[in-house]
């Protein structure tokens, strides 16, 4: 009997254990084949400042860990990623002609090397212009690569500028970036506001952008602007790599009334992989102190020669591994879809990783993770319904949207 009796409660551990296992590997399973299903798009990365160096291959895999940036061909394909915004940035320099026309040629310089890196490995990847370009590309096994431009420092002044960057296939531009532009107030400018919102040539902006088809994104503009694009824009918005100012009180992310706005706008929010950007978490004071070594030597990225922007490159690599950097989970950031799902809602958010700009959490360091993006939705109950919204279907609404009101003028 008493033998009888541990037979019993060694099948009853057992059984127990391989519940847990069969719950995690339906979790697991389930994940994959939604993650495989349904088109992914990131729709923000800062890959392009790799593609202007000579020294990265975007058809190579790169280790991450090893300098090798966070995106590329191969490792989009290991994580999943069906398409991503390529954003060609422009750090925010002086407004005047000298500086304008400087801005203009770094950014076609950018878009002219997103076009050559993509026509070396036309097997892997293709050039997307439509809405419709990523679901006839993910048929065929290829990476849809879109553009757009982060920052309308870009357009100076010059409104035909937009004709010329949307004819080279860009289709968004971030109004501003972490200063204020000509077109906008930034919701990071330690001077202040300017135009209290949107300029007056801002709001031709966001007309030229509306005739053309060019999405507009509200990513790093200020409240005032926010509200004000809102009203301006006869097409809805995005938000290409932001996150919920209720779980993480940063002036980059949305705030609830914002996110309401934002779906009475039928827009979307991509939320983005930085960590700063979806928790508050205490850093290692000597990693603060070694960073604002950093910036008080060499300033902006908009002001630093390529070789200072490589130093400085190596610098924080080194003090990475000095000092690691606490970051962020999965857990954290789906907390932010789950927040703005109960309040804006279901069609109205997405994901834009910031990739190669900064973002980056525990559980997805690179693009080949982002599998795990999807199992977290699967664990907390999300259909594959609500996924394929989230991965892609929401921005691709917009884009649409975008597209068809261009269409009709």
């Amino acid at each position: 009997m008493r033998h009888f009796l541990l037979l019993m409660i060694v099948f009853s551990i057992m059984s127990c254990t391989n519940e847990k296992n069969d719950a995690e590997v339906t979790v697991d399973d389930k994940a994959a084949a939604i993650h495989r299903k349904v088109l992914t798009l990131d729709s923000h990365t800062d890959t392009p400042l790799a593609l202007v160096r000579s020294d990265f291959d975007p058809g190579i895999r790169h280790e991450a860990a090893g300098g090798g940036g966070r995106v590329d061909f191969p490792r989009m394909q290991e994580g999943g990623l069906d398409a991503v915004f390529f954003a060609a940035f422009i750090g925010q320099g002086p407004r005047d002609n000298a500086s304008n026309k400087a801005a203009k040629e770094k950014v076609l310089k950018i878009l002219k090397h997103i076009h050559r890196a993509v026509a070396e490995y036309p097997q892997m990847a293709g050039i997307a212009l439509t809405s419709a370009d990523a679901y006839q590309m993910e048929k065929t096994g290829k990476r849809a690569i879109y553009m757009g431009i982060e920052n309308g420092f870009a357009i100076g002044n010059d409104l035909s500028l937009i004709q010329t960057y949307y004819d080279l296939g860009v289709r968004y531009i971030t109004l501003c970036h972490t200063r204020n532009n000509d077109i906008c107030d930034s919701s990071t400018d330690p001077s202040g506001p300017e135009h209290q919102g949107v300029s007056s040539f801002g709001k031709d902006v966001i007309r030229e952008m509306n005739r053309l088809g060019i999405m507009v994104d509200v990513s790093h503009i200020s409240d005032a602007a926010f509200f004000q694009v809102l009203q301006q824009s006869a097409t809805p918005v995005i938000a290409s790599h932001s996150c919920a100012r209720a779980l993480c009180d940063h002036p980059r992310n949305l705030s609830d009334a914002m996110l309401k706005a934002l779906a009475e706008n039928n827009g979307v929010i991509q939320v983005c992989l930085m960590s700063d950007y979806l928790k508050t978490i205490q850093q290692h004071p000597e990693r603060e102190a070694a960073l604002k070594n950093i910036k008080a030597t060499y300033g902006s990225y908009s002001s630093m020669t390529p070789e200072e922007i490589r130093q400085v490159r190596k610098l924080r690599r080194e003090i990475d591994r000095k000092y690691p950097k606490m970051l962020a989970t999965v857990s954290d950031l789906v907390d932010h879809i789950d927040h703005i799902v109960k309040v804006a809602g279901i069609d109205h958010v997405g994901i834009g990783s910031d990739f190669d700009g900064g973002g980056r959490i525990e559980g997805c360091m690179d693009v080949s993770e982002m599998g795990n993006i999807t199992r977290e939705l699967v664990k907390r109950g999300y259909t594959e319904e609500a996924i394929r919204k989230i991965w892609a279907g929401n921005l691709m609404r917009v884009f649409k949207d975008v597209e068809q009101f261009a269409a009709s003028k």
